[in-house]
């Protein structure tokens, strides 16, 4: 019997890992505050671009240990723990993530979680009547007043920050508040990409930073290039603009006649000679 759950254990250790060989990247995901209507929903959004299995993690440890062709593999060992997904892909893994992203959810709290977001109780009208609210809310540093017959809150108050853990007392009253400070859904803890090793945090792509980014260093390439009259596909018309302005300029200062220049020419003796006329006619006359 046991020598039969042994082979039965080393059949699935193998079939694994040909699923692990057969895919580009792992993604291990933590199923915490996961709902099963949530992972059901991820399925369907993945289907044809990932698959999605949960794997004992004692099997999948085993699976990893020694696949040549999947260097630094073994490194994953450490976050095979816990409640967990495993996502194989031959994706893009940031388009993974950017698709899981997108299919978090918020929900109340419940002592004990950790917020995922600075929670701020904005002021304004609570639409809560006046009794033990007032007191739960002080208890929490939420400062309130109580205007036509509902309580306010008199200002922005943050009362948890990111990683905070939610207390017993807090927990309640955000729900009460309609403040859903928990985000449910599947989150990454680490990507295996042939060969790299990309941990949670550098996961998140922040995409407006990166534009800003993007755009800040187009603009200064931009401003070195005409500065250094370099010709490019993106420069050359601006600098012909500039070569003609300063050739311009540069023929009425030397008061060298042209198509170009001969009308401002004619316009700039005009002025200089209306000017040494105005002097003469002011000039006054020697006793």
């Amino acid at each position: 019997m046991q020598r039969q759950a042994l082979v039965e254990k080393s059949e699935k250790v193998k079939e694994i890992r040909k699923i692990v060989q057969r895919y580009k990247c792992l993604g291990i995901a933590n199923l915490t505050k996961v709902r099963a209507s949530q992972l059901q929903e991820t399925r369907k959004k993945l289907e044809g671009t990932a698959y999605l299995s949960v794997i004992k993690n004692s099997l999948m440890r085993k699976a990893i240990e020694g696949i040549e062709e999947k260097p630094h593999i073994d490194e994953l060992e450490k976050y095979v723990k816990g409640q967990t997904l495993f996502i194989f892909t031959n994706v893009n893994p940031f388009r993974l993530v950017s698709t899981l992203q997108k299919s978090k959810m918020k929900d109340f709290a419940k002592a004990g979680d950790i917020a995922t977001e600075d929670v701020v109780v904005p002021a304004g009208n609570t639409a809560l009547q006046p009794g033990p609210i007032i007191s739960q809310l002080g208890s929490v540093g939420i400062p309130t007043r109580i205007e036509s017959g509902s309580v306010w809150v008199n200002r922005d108050t943050v009362v948890a920050k990111k990683g905070d853990t939610i207390s017993e007392s807090l927990a309640p009253v955000l729900s009460k508040l309609n403040i859903k400070p928990i985000e449910m859904g599947l989150s990454f803890k680490v990507v295996y990409d042939e060969g790299s090793i990309i941990p949670e945090e550098k996961l998140s792509l922040r995409l407006e930073e990166y534009e800003d980014d993007i755009g800040a260093a187009y603009a200064e390439a931009l401003n070195l290039s005409l500065n250094a009259a370099y010709p490019m596909a993106e420069t050359i018309s601006i600098l012909i603009q500039i070569a003609s302005t300063q050739a311009h300029s540069l023929a009425l200062n030397a008061s060298i006649p042209s198509a170009e220049t001969i009308g401002d020419l004619i316009r700039k003796a005009y002025s200089e000679a209306a000017a040494l006329e105005a002097k003469i006619q002011t000039k006054p006359e020697a006793k």
